[in-house]
């Protein structure tokens, strides 16, 4: 009985795979066809299939960008970013979006040792100093067995040497991935969807409003409270505005 429920269970997951390929094919027809709505459309059924990729929310931010929705486009920009970092077109892509947005903020400059440390860390993602971690463990496992068996003495000398390098990028690695880790999930951030929102000094209408903000615009958000939400902008400037308003990524 088992192996009949996971066969029927591969075989959903095939047929909807499947199915999921097809329209993306049918939407990417459509965006090539200028039929940029109906685009949109395939896309986001692929994505309440419970299907997300890069291609997908690619494809999704070109697709608004040239209907000139400049909130969606720089919000499937950023998702796609988030899936694969290092994809130079999503980057060019969010790049031109974020060219259409009204709002112009100055991020915060970082302290020299801060600024070095982030850079040094966002080299690799949390996979990647992960992998050099193991593989420095690794060569550290070997290089100290080769200096226990080795009788020459200059010989033993390196490989101590490169034992101790080893253990030192492996831990440095280690650190570096769980600090990684921990930006990402600090970190919260969401774009503004309505064409321009009021940002207000606390969680009420009443409140005194202390800027505007516009479509497109990245904001990090820092807690919530009800219907509203406190944000950050990269200037450092924080007020409320409602959930509604900001579109969490």
């Amino acid at each position: 009985m088992k192996f009949v429920t996971i066969i029927c269970a591969l075989f959903i997951t095939t047929v909807t795979i499947a199915q999921s390929e097809s329209l993306f094919n049918e939407a990417n027809q459509a965006y090539a066809n200028e039929n940029y709505e109906e685009a949109i459309s395939k896309y986001q059924s692929i994505l309440k299939d419970g299907y997300e990729s890069t291609s997908v929310y690619y494809n999704l931010g070109n697709s608004h960008y040239k209907l000139n929705n400049v909130g969606p486009s720089v919000y499937y920009f950023e998702k796609a970013l988030k899936l694969d970092p290092n994809d130079a077109d999503v980057t060019n892509n969010l790049a031109y979006a974020r060219q259409m947005t009204i709002d112009a903020i100055d991020e915060v400059p970082k302290t020299g040792v801060s600024k070095i440390v982030n850079s040094v860390i966002a080299t690799l993602s949390v996979n990647g100093w992960a992998w050099l971690a193991v593989i420095a463990s690794i060569s550290f496992v070997v290089l100290i067995l080769l200096y226990y068996f080795s009788r020459a003495s200059l010989k033993k000398r390196l490989f101590f040497i490169g034992g101790s390098l080893s253990f030192l990028i492996a831990i440095c690695a280690v650190v570096f991935a769980y600090q990684q880790q921990s930006v990402l999930e600090q970190k919260s951030f969401g774009i503004i969807f309505p064409e321009e929102v009021v940002v207000r000094s606390e969680p009420n209408s009443r409140s005194e409003q202390l800027f505007l903000l516009h479509e497109g615009t990245k904001a990090k958000i820092l807690e919530d409270f009800d219907s509203w939400r406190k944000i950050e902008l990269a200037d450092g400037k924080q007020g409320w505005l409602l959930k509604t308003e900001l579109k969490a990524l």
